[in-house]
């Protein structure tokens, strides 16, 4: 339960919009500034890249001791200071001449992203609505899921008129201005009742530890985690490597982002009257399938893969909060999804350069390395329980 009036679509549409602000002024960000950034700087962009990889690890060594301040206190004070870190970061970001001060904004930034993505969101939602979070966990990512569709344009046009640097400032506004207010706005999260809610150790019927459950979802979520930013980073290279020309390559990852909206609303409807790991384990077998289909029919099927492949991330970002939840219960969410998403954030940092590696040496063939992760992950989610709480 939760102190305030605010209805569940009036938290969903403030911290969906306030979440499609953090991740277009932060992730996103280097897809379109890294360049300018770079040229600006006298750096390559792989310099601004490596940076995003520094505040994405730093991110994931926060979630741990953030999560447990949500479980504790809830989040909305959380989210709310994150908003302040974002915009610090930001306009130090606007102020760098060196790469120094660049570091410095995207250990900023690191930070505000281990207090402020969808981690520290999923556990507010579970402090305010406990075991019932899953359709508001659902709404959030269906606004937050265009966080690239509209964050790009408009970084695009501010950094084209006006200069990156306006653009950093710009997005900083933004924070103060708009998703501050809006996670202030959120209810304030009332105290658990420990001993009336229920946790994945105390409710397993099979035997299954809530240590071995949680090792099985960290592998799963790293491994998800590695496809996710490995392929979408230098997919239209894959693609090309498949044989597409540029222009059937671009044209198959522009329905990325419509296949992954288009998943999470079967999400939010029809799988969402079954366990969150029918979900998860349906998520898991897409890729691989795109995988074969690419193989068996080249690039005319490209467009399979990539609605395929952007359909699976879709599920698989309602998971990380869904799945953990279901499992374990609202009590310790917070802590929980913080040290499951400790591997994740490696495998998400490192994965585009391994992945661009492995396609520079090995050709086409790195897809299916990413087909293998799937399918791994897949196999680890059909050693988990689905009836480990009531």
């Amino acid at each position: 339960m939760s102190r305030g009036t605010a209805g569940p679509l009036t938290v969903v549409i403030a911290l969906g919009s306030a979440q499609t602000i953090a991740w277009a002024s932060s992730y996103y960000l280097p897809a379109i500034l890294a360049a300018p950034i770079a040229d600006d700087l006298g750096l390559a962009p792989t310099y601004v890249f490596g940076a995003l990889s520094g505040a994405l690890v730093i991110s994931g060594l926060l979630g741990p001791r953030v999560g447990h301040a949500i479980d504790t206190f809830g989040g909305r004070s959380m989210l709310a200071v994150s908003n302040l870190v974002f915009a610090a970061g930001l306009l130090l970001l606007s102020a760098a001449y060196g790469v120094a001060v660049l570091i410095a904004a995207w250990v900023l930034l690191g930070i505000g992203m281990g207090m402020g993505l969808y981690e520290a969101a999923f556990a507010t939602l579970a402090r305010i609505y406990g075991a019932n979070a899953r359709r508001t966990i659902t709404g959030i990512t269906l606004i937050a899921g265009f966080a690239s569709t509209l964050g790009w344009p408009l970084t695009m046009w501010l950094a084209t008129e006006y200069g990156w640097r306006a653009a950093c400032q710009l997005w900083a506004v933004i924070h103060i201005g708009l998703a501050l207010p809006l996670n202030l706005a959120l209810p304030r999260a009332a105290p658990l009742q420990e001993a009336g809610s229920t946790t994945g150790a105390s409710q397993q019927s099979g035997g299954q530890s809530e240590t071995f459950a949680m090792i099985l979802l960290a592998y799963m979520f790293a491994a998800a985690s590695f496809v996710s930013s490995g392929v979408s980073a230098i997919l239209p290279t894959m693609l090309v490597a498949f044989g597409a020309t540029p222009a059937q390559a671009l044209l198959a990852g522009a329905l990325v982002g419509p296949a992954q909206v288009g998943a999470r609303l079967l999400e939010a409807g029809w799988l969402g009257r079954f366990h969150p790991l029918l979900s998860a384990r349906l998520a898991m077998l897409m890729n691989p399938i795109g995988v074969l289909a690419l193989v068996a029919g080249g690039p005319w099927l490209a467009p399979v893969f990539t609605v395929l492949y952007g359909a699976g991330n879709g599920i698989i970002t309602i998971a990380r909060g869904t799945l953990p939840l279901a499992l374990f219960g609202p009590v310790g969410f917070g802590r929980r999804v913080g040290m499951i998403s400790l591997p994740s954030r490696a495998t998400g940092a490192f994965a585009p350069l391994a992945l661009g590696l492995m396609v520079e040496h090995l050709g086409s063939s790195a897809l299916w390395i990413g087909a293998l992760a799937s399918v791994s992950a897949f196999f680890a989610l059909l050693l988990l329980r689905g009836d480990q709480t009531a």
